[in-house]
C-alpha cells in the first residue's frame, strides 16, 4: 500500500488506433505511460479501419495494462480513481477502453472518470507546466480545429471551429493524392521543410471577426492543381506543394489564434492534438508569439498523439472536483465539450 498522501489516477485510452495506459500522480507527474500503436496495421489500407482497431484494443488492453504497472512497481489497490476516454472516438475502439475501466472500478471499488478526449489533449500540456488564466487552446488533430477559452480549470468554451474539414484530415486527404503513405501529416510537414510556398493556394479567412475554420476550399484547391497538372503532363515538385499547403494551413492557424488570444485577453495559449507536432506550425508559432506577452505552451512531440497521460491528467481535475461518473457511463462517439466540462 502507498504510504504518501499523493493521489494516483489509473489512465486508460482507446478512442482511436492506439491502446494506452498510464498512472499519473496528482494530475501533473508522470509514473509510467505505455501506448501500443496500431500504425502498422492500418498503413496498408491508407486510414484507420475501425473493426481492425477495436480487435487489436481487445488484443492489447491487457498486455498493456501490466506493462503500465510493471513499470510504475504499483497494484491497482494504490490506485485511487480510473479514468477512461468517454468519447468523442470511434465507437467500438472506445468501447473496449470504457468496458475495461468499468470492470476495473467495479472489481476493486474504484471512483470511475469518464474524460473528454479533447480535454485530455488540452491537458496534455500541464504535465510539462501548469495552466495561468484565462487560458487559450488551439486543439488541432485528424478529427477536431477548434479554438477554446478555458477561465478555469476544468471550463470550455469553443470560440472558434471548423465549418467542413478538420486540419489533420485536409493533411491526410491532400498526402493520398499525392500518393504519400499513411499517416499523411508527419509526410508532408518533412516535405515541406525541403520546398517553397510558390502556388499560392487560398486562406479561407470567413467573415470579419470569426474564429472559425474552413480547409475544405484548400484541400480541393490542392487535388484540383494536382489533377489539373496531371492531365497536361506537368511535373510539380512534391516539397513545393507540400510546402504551399502547408504554408496556407499554418497561416491561418496562427493569425485566427492570435487574434483569439489578443480579444480574450488571455495570458496562456497551448496548442494541442496530433497536427501540434507539426514543425510548420510550431516555429510559426514561436515566431507570433516571441515577444512574450503571452505566454505560449507546445507540448513535447511524443504528447501530441494520443496517450493515457494526458487522460490521466484531466481525469485528475474531475476527480478533484468530485465529478465521479455512474455505472451508467457508456462510450459516447459524439460526446460534446463544453457539456462535458459543465457536468
Amino acid at each position: 500500500m502507498k504510504k504518501d498522501k499523493s493521489k494516483y489516477i489509473l489512465a486508460i485510452e482507446t478512442s482511436c488506433d492506439e491502446t494506452a495506459a498510464a498512472i499519473i500522480q496528482d494530475g501533473q507527474k508522470i509514473i509510467s505511460n505505455v501506448v501500443a500503436s496500431q500504425i502498422e496495421s492500418h498503413r496498408r489500407f491508407g486510414g484507420v479501419v475501425p473493426e481492425l482497431a477495436s480487435r487489436h484494443h481487445i488484443e492489447q488492453i491487457t498486455l498493456v495494462l501490466e506493462e503500465v504497472f510493471s513499470q510504475a512497481k504499483m497494484s491497482i489497490d494504490e490506485i485511487d480513481a480510473i479514468a477512461v476516454t468517454e468519447g468523442p472516438g470511434l465507437v467500438g475502439a472506445l468501447l473496449v477502453g470504457v468496458s475495461t475501466a468499468k470492470a476495473l472500478a467495479f472489481a476493486h471499488q474504484k471512483p470511475l472518470i469518464g474524460v473528454h478526449h479533447i480535454a485530455g489533449h488540452i491537458y496534455a500540456n500541464r504535465l510539462e507546466e501548469d495552466f495561468s488564466f484565462p487560458l487559450l487552446a488551439l486543439v488541432v488533430s485528424g478529427g477536431h480545429t477548434e479554438l477554446i477559452l478555458m477561465r478555469k480549470h476544468g471550463q470550455f468554451e469553443v470560440i472558434g471551429e471548423t465549418r467542413d474539414d478538420a486540419a489533420g484530415e485536409a493533411y491526410d486527404k491532400v498526402a493520398r493524392t499525392m500518393d504519400l503513405p499513411y499517416p499523411g501529416g508527419p509526410e508532408i510537414d518533412q516535405l515541406a521543410q525541403l520546398g517553397e510556398d510558390t502556388l499560392s493556394f487560398p486562406r479561407a479567412w470567413l467573415e470579419e471577426g470569426s474564429f472559425d475554420f474552413s480547409f475544405s476550399g484548400l484541400k480541393s484547391a490542392v487535388i484540383n492543381t494536382l489533377h489539373n497538372a496531371k492531365q497536361k503532363g506537368i511535373e510539380l515538385k512534391k516539397e513545393d506543394i507540400a510546402a504551399s499547403f502547408q504554408a496556407s494551413v499554418v497561416e491561418v492557424l496562427v493569425e485566427k489564434t492570435y487574434q483569439a488570444a489578443k480579444k480574450y485577453q488571455v495570458e496562456h495559449v497551448i496548442v494541442a492534438g496530433g497536427v501540434a507536432a507539426n514543425r510548420g506550425l510550431r516555429n510559426a508559432l514561436k515566431d507570433k508569439f516571441d515577444d512574450g506577452t503571452i505566454k505560449l505552451s507546445i507540448p513535447p512531440l511524443w504528447l501530441c498523439t494520443d496517450n493515457a497521460a494526458m487522460i490521466g491528467a484531466a481525469g485528475m481535475i474531475a476527480y478533484q472536483k468530485d465529478l465521479q461518473t455512474d455505472w451508467a457511463m457508456n462510450a459516447n462517439p459524439a460526446l460534446d465539450l463544453e457539456i462535458y466540462g459543465d457536468r
